[in-house]
Formats: structure tokens, C-alpha cells, sequence
């Protein structure tokens, strides 16, 4: 077991990425806590993820943006190279075809930092989840 030096928690992984101390309540508090350069794309994923759908419920849940409808549910997390964008082992089958060019694992699509967020596919999904 690895135990965070500032925060005293313990990990099974040693150098466990993790929150210290009190967990963002907002999404721009989390945004707020990562890295600058990821701020941008954290930001637009957010706006996107709140236009595409009316009646979207947004918190921090598991210390990441959720957004939920109607017992339906997506989310995402900053990385150090791309956005984790949560929504299903359902739509990765879905939108197969779209998430050709992005790496993907299970119900996760990874979106680099490096490339411009594909906020028509972004907004697709959330539509189909959530809509």
C-alpha cells in the first residue's frame, strides 16, 4: 500500500493520482483544480455536455462532472493527456463508426488535449444518453 504524503490516504498503486483535501463541489471548481492547458477543452466539454440537452442535472460525483436526466447518466475526468468521457459500453457500440479516430476501453472515449474536442459527436452522444 502507498500512502499520499499531504493528504494521508492510502492507495493499492503507488503515486495513485487523487484529490487532497476537500473535493471540488462544482464543475468549475474541478476544472479550476487541473492543470492549466487542460482548461480550454474541460471547459468547452462542460458547455457542450449543458446545451445539448435541456433538464440536465450537473455535479460532482466520484470528485468528477456528472450529468444525469431521467436516471440516465454521463460523465468525464481530466487526464494527463486527454478528457475520460464516460457514457456506456452501449454507445461505444452506437457511435462505433464516429469513434474511429479516438481511443476507447469499455464505456470510456478518450479525447486528447492535442486535438480540437469533435463537439457535434460530443453533443450526438449526450443527446442519445441523455435526450
Amino acid at each position: 500500500m502507498w500512502q499520499c504524503p499531504k493528504c494521508g490516504r492510502e492507495f493499492k498503486r503507488t503515486n495513485q493520482s487523487h484529490y487532497c483535501g476537500k473535493a471540488p463541489q462544482t464543475v468549475l471548481e474541478y476544472i479550476d483544480s487541473q492543470p492549466i492547458e487542460t482548461h480550454a477543452h474541460l471547459t468547452e466539454m462542460m458547455t457542450i455536455l449543458k446545451n445539448s440537452v435541456t433538464g440536465v442535472n450537473e455535479r460532482i460525483l466520484w470528485s468528477m462532472p456528472y450529468y444525469e436526466r431521467e436516471g440516465k447518466s454521463i460523465s468525464f475526468s481530466a487526464c494527463k493527456k486527454y478528457i475520460s468521457f464516460y457514457v456506456g459500453v452501449e454507445v461505444i457500440e452506437k457511435f462505433a463508426l464516429d469513434l474511429d479516430e479516438f481511443a476507447t476501453k469499455k464505456n470510456a472515449i478518450y479525447f486528447p488535449y492535442d486535438e480540437v474536442l469533435p463537439a457535434n459527436l460530443i453533443e450526438s452522444i449526450a443527446k442519445w444518453c441523455l435526450g
